[in-house]
């Protein structure tokens, strides 16, 4: 069976990195730099072709190492360098000691990852105390699947219709034109309430605007200018 993650990822290095996304130019870079300027040790979990973990190193990074589980994206993140470390590895089987790092980043990745709790837990312990995890979603409520801007001629009206926002599942969506990619969509409750099982408590959260560049793109982003596309949750290990 064809893995989609490794089928896409020639799809994801040339849409989305070194420049070619707005959201990632304009809006994750910066929070990343702005919330994990001072770390020194960090990890990138679910990296693709290393764009944040370069961007880390760049921001004052000591030593930044990318995972992922995608043999195309870790040889392209290699090939990229930048001075991160790369490897071959699953979030919920994290191949380091116990507090390894001061910061852990997970951007757009765990609507992928079915094994939500031990990969959480993972990311608990390669942490050291007081280090930080900064968390980069979809945003659950606001991008569930079914969900989307809505033009209701019949009724004359205008509003953003929200899916099924307190079911978990795990749908295949079409990102574009032949690449359908699986996501999991799960209740922000059900991540805050496993962070803090494993002692991630969060301290900050960021529902940012969709950046100038994104709204661009298209005139009928216009009128979803008000509803995020993206949650930032920034968490302390206790």
């Amino acid at each position: 069976m064809t893995n989609p993650w490794e089928e896409h990822a020639k799809w994801w290095q040339d849409e989305f990195t070194d420049g070619a996304d707005p959201e990632y130019v304009e809006q994750i870079l910066p929070i990343v730099a702005e919330h994990l300027g001072g770390a020194r040790r960090v990890l990138d979990v679910g990296t693709g072709e290393g764009q944040l973990a370069r961007h880390l190193v760049v921001n004052g990074a000591r030593v930044a190492v990318g995972i992922d589980p995608s043999h195309a994206q870790v040889a392209v993140a290699r090939e990229r360098a930048g001075g991160p470390c790369y490897a071959r590895a699953a979030a919920d089987d994290l191949p380091f000691p116990n507090a390894t790092f001061d910061a852990v980043v997970a951007c757009l990745v765990f609507e992928h990852i079915v094994a939500v709790d031990a990969a959480i837990a993972e990311v608990a312990r390669v942490l050291e105390p007081g280090g930080t995890f900064l968390f980069l979603l979809n945003h659950p409520l606001l991008q569930v699947p079914g969900s989307g801007w809505i033009d209701d001629h019949i009724l004359d009206e205008q509003y953003w219709r929200i899916g099924p926002y307190l079911v978990e599942d795990v749908s295949v969506e079409q990102i574009a034109p032949g690449v359908n990619l699986p996501f999991v969509h799960r209740p922000l409750s059900r991540y805050v309430n496993t962070m803090a099982e494993h002692g991630l408590m969060l301290q900050r959260m960021l529902e940012p605007a969709p950046p100038p560049g994104f709204l661009a793109r298209a005139p009928e982003y216009q009128q979803s200018a008000a509803i995020p596309r993206l949650l930032v949750l920034r968490a302390r290990r206790s």
